[in-house]
């Protein structure tokens, strides 16, 4: 019987390669992918190295290619990237919000592109180095995304928008291990070069984490300075231009107080960030838009979730309530601190299984 050919995106990172072989034990036949995004001249120095999107990233990927035997190839999704994650990143910012463009990448170019390019390639499967689970659902007939079996690395709050199409041609190996160190012992008795490779960082085109910085190399632009005000309207002082700021921040801002205050909202058309006392950083509900369901066709009122308002947040019970089949009203048991506009929730079940989720407004 012919082996079903999968495409697996490779970054030049122990997850990815470890997917790799993975895929190869359960007898598929493999093909890998390296995405070229970015490229940008000002980032593609010594600052890159290592990153996602770096050169010696994709050397790491052939090499893990050629001790795997598969093919590999570098694909360029560039234009793909700037405008469906560099561009979104830039305008968010300028606008107050605080984006995710780990969201978007997987949604636009992970799980959209390269299953285009891998369908032009014969394959029946794109795969991941997502820890994370995807199952078919016999009652429902539903394909389901579920919790990793190692906790502490689960990433399914970056994936709750996948649909069901791009979900029935999706394979993520990792899923299924309990933790990182297992990855790195699977790894290491294959002989890939990537065994010890450190965690690339959050956001690959922003290696400093200098956010701010980025966005005006990225325009050119000088950003406005503004008024730090509190909930009253009164002014508390002047800060350095929205885009340095997000809800729930403390430190940075750059004025003293002699008591913490924290960022409780970025209003992205007067320009004012509002600041308010400890304790008042916490939400009883948000406005979530852009809905995306997966284990059910459509979200209901009154339904009972467990959610994540962004990675690392613990899991909290909340009721949602449905505006439209795109907008719910999220009402959280206990407030939740620092919801942030342009962030993720994620709607799950208590066994782990990813209902939905939508952007905060």
């Amino acid at each position: 019987m012919m082996k079903k050919k999968v495409v697996i995106g490779m970054s030049g990172g122990v997850d990815s390669s470890v997917a790799a072989a993975l895929l190869l034990e359960q007898g598929y036949d493999v093909i890998g992918v390296t995405m070229r995004l970015w490229d940008g001249e000002e980032l593609c120095g010594e600052l890159m190295e290592g990153a996602c999107c770096s050169y010696s990233a994709a050397e790491d990927a052939k090499f893990v290619a050629n001790k795997l035997g598969i093919e590999h190839f570098v694909l360029d999704f560039r234009k793909e990237f700037e405008d469906n994650v560099i561009d979104y990143f830039v305008d968010e910012y300028e606008n107050g919000r605080t984006p995710n463009p780990c969201i978007a990448c997987n949604k636009h170019l992970k799980f959209d592109a390269l299953w285009k390019k891998a369908q032009l390639l014969g394959a029946d499967y794109i795969a991941t180095g997502h820890y994370a689970k995807v199952v078919f659902n016999e009652d429902t007939g539903r394909y389901e995304l579920k919790r990793a079996e190692s906790t502490a690395k689960d990433q399914t709050y970056a994936l709750y928008s996948l649909t069901q199409e791009q979900l029935a041609h999706t394979l993520m190996p990792l899923g299924e291990l309990e933790d990182k160190a297992k990855t790195r012992e699977i790894a290491e008795k294959y002989g890939l070069v990537t065994a010890n490779k450190p965690d690339s960082q959050e956001i690959c085109f922003v290696p400093d984490k200098d956010y701010a910085g980025f966005i005006k190399r990225r325009t050119g632009k000088d950003y406005p300075t503004g008024k730090f005000v509190d909930t009253d309207g009164n002014v508390l002082g002047e800060h350095k231009g929205i885009i340095h700021y997000t809800v729930g921040q403390r430190k940075g801002l750059g004025i003293a107080f002699g008591k913490p205050m924290f960022v409780l909202k970025i209003d992205g058309e007067t320009g004012n960030v509002i600041l308010g006392e400890k304790g008042t950083e916490f939400s009883q509900k948000l406005i979530a838009e852009r809905l995306n369901f997966i284990s059910v066709s459509k979200g209901e009122s009154g339904m009972r979730v467990l959610t994540k308002v962004r990675y690392s947040a613990p899991s909290a019970e909340a009721e949602i309530y449905m505006i439209d089949e795109n907008t719910a009203e999220v009402v959280f048991d206990t407030p939740q601190r620092a919801v942030t506009p342009g962030q993720a929730v994620v709607f799950y079940k208590e066994d782990g299984t990813v209902i939905g989720g939508g952007i905060i407004r």
